[in-house]
């Protein structure tokens, strides 16, 4: 550093004489129409005065016509700092300690949301209870509320399902029947209101279909030879296995008697047909009254009369 950078502060200089502080101020090479300006140190009551006094030095007025060279603050603060004189200006110093308050904060800020899932490991520990507990806790109250809903709702199983909408069924056929009049003609049927096949339904202790035209007349077949109760005595496996149709070729090979003319009893069967009926009557003018199932309604009872000629007659299998 240069000699005009030395500051002449009280208590530095002091020990000099004016004679000898003037010399050190005035620097060698410096124009004799330059003036020496402020040579004297101020003296200072504390050291805030002097902070707020700044750093005293003698400086060299510019001679006249010319500009003094600017120093930038960053370059005079250096100057003084280096001088051991002021300390860094307190403004710089309280910016770097909110600098690194902020960063503090900051820090402190991440760390504690972090701390939470961590911190009290040990508290956690002795209020949690041991595993078997829970699961033994969990069971039961999954029981328990497992057999409340299966009293609130009753349904148990497939099987139950399909019972419940066969006796839905069962019932819409019983209220038709009973409405059909099928009863007061003189349909004597015992199974009306079980499901047909189209429903879902299955064979009758006949082992033909319900309500089907040769359940119908297997049925008055038995009635005649006194069987209306298990053990019945004509079933499917003994009277005629297949359908309608079939029915004449099996009682020819059977050797049952088949004919033209009809006889109460005998079984109305339609040549080339799938239908057979039960001859009940006969009239004066030689026309049949035929009962049947599945014919005029739909797997119902129901009776009609018609031409002797109209059907081929296989006469009650021999008992």
């Amino acid at each position: 550093m240069t000699d005009s950078e030395f500051p002449d502060f009280q208590g530095l200089l002091g020990g000099l004489d004016a004679d000898s502080r003037s010399s050190l101020a005035q620097p060698s090479g410096v124009p004799e129409n330059s003036a020496i300006v402020s040579t004297e140190a101020p003296g200072f009551a504390s050291r805030r005065q002097m902070r707020e006094a700044g750093a005293y030095r003698p400086e060299i007025a510019p001679a006249a016509g010319t500009r003094p060279a600017k120093k930038s603050k960053r370059t005079r603060a250096r100057d003084v700092v280096r001088a051991g004189v002021v300390k860094p200006a307190p403004g710089s110093l309280r910016r770097k300690l909110s600098s690194a308050g902020v960063m503090t904060v900051v820090v402190g800020l991440f760390a504690s949301l972090t701390l939470p899932a961590f911190a009290d490991q040990d508290g956690l520990a002795q209020n949690a209870e041991p595993l078997d507990a829970q699961a033994v806790e969990i069971t039961a109250a999954t029981t328990d509320q497992s057999a409340s809903i299966r009293d609130t709702y009753g349904v148990t199983n497939a099987a139950d399902l399909r019972k419940m909408y066969a006796d839905a069924i069962r019932q819409q056929n019983l209220a038709a029947y009973m409405n059909s009049g099928a009863r007061e003609l003189g349909d004597d049927y015992p199974w009306p209101d079980q499901l047909s096949r189209p429903q879902g339904g299955g064979l009758s202790p006949l082992n033909y279909y319900y309500r089907e035209c040769v359940d119908f007349v297997a049925w008055r077949l038995n009635r005649d030879a006194g069987a209306t109760s298990a053990p019945f005595r004509w079933v499917w496996s003994n009277l005629a296995q297949g359908s309608a149709y079939s029915w004449k070729r099996e009682w020819e090979s059977n050797g049952w008697p088949t004919g033209t003319t009809p006889v109460v009893g005998a079984v109305a069967w339609i040549p080339g047909g799938n239908h057979v009926g039960y001859v009940s009557g006969i009239l004066s003018d030689g026309s049949v009254v035929i009962e049947e199932y599945n014919y005029a309604v739909d797997h119902g009872y129901s009776q009609r009369i018609a031409p002797a000629s109209a059907f081929y007659y296989l006469y009650a299998p021999p008992r």
